[in-house]
């Protein structure tokens, strides 16, 4: 039977593999314990000390250092300027018809594919409010005439 101290390596050289092949930090804090229980068994303490130590050393990294990673590994999102078009005005380019799915608006002199927001078909040349956006559709709903 191999000795620990060659176990305990194999774990980490494991999860250090294991680690390179993903984007995402998931065993680093094994390989911290399997590295910590690697020098206890080099020091000849006893294999459930080496066990216990492997999974303490692997728990305090995982809780101390995974809020600090999440940090700096969390996708950077890039805001754009879609979002600046919900509640803007357009006129409709090509009637809206959600059960055929077709409608058109142009918002801004840039054409959107569009649906309407209560499933109603909306006639060309409409005044719409826009309400959502979802990929590179707009869904609108017609703007009511103010009484004067």
């Amino acid at each position: 039977m191999p000795s620990m101290e060659w176990i305990w390596l194999a774990a980490l050289v494991l999860f250090a593999i294991l680690e390179a092949s993903t984007s995402a930090l998931v065993s680093v804090w094994f390989i911290g314990g399997s590295l910590v229980a690697m020098l206890a068994a080099l020091l000849g303490l006893p294999v459930w000390l080496q066990v216990v130590l492997f999974f303490v050393v692997s728990a305090a990294l995982l809780l101390l250092l995974r809020p600090i990673a999440r940090k700096y590994m969390k996708a950077r999102t890039v805001p754009t300027n879609v979002s600046s078009n919900l509640g803007k005005t357009a006129v409709v380019t090509a009637a809206i018809d959600n059960l055929r799915g077709e409608g058109a608006v142009k918002i801004g002199g840039v054409e959107w594919t569009a649906r309407s927001a209560d499933d109603t078909p909306i006639e060309k040349d409409a005044v719409v409010r826009v309400t959502k956006i979802e990929g590179v559709k707009v869904f609108v709903e017609l703007v009511k005439e103010e009484v004067k």
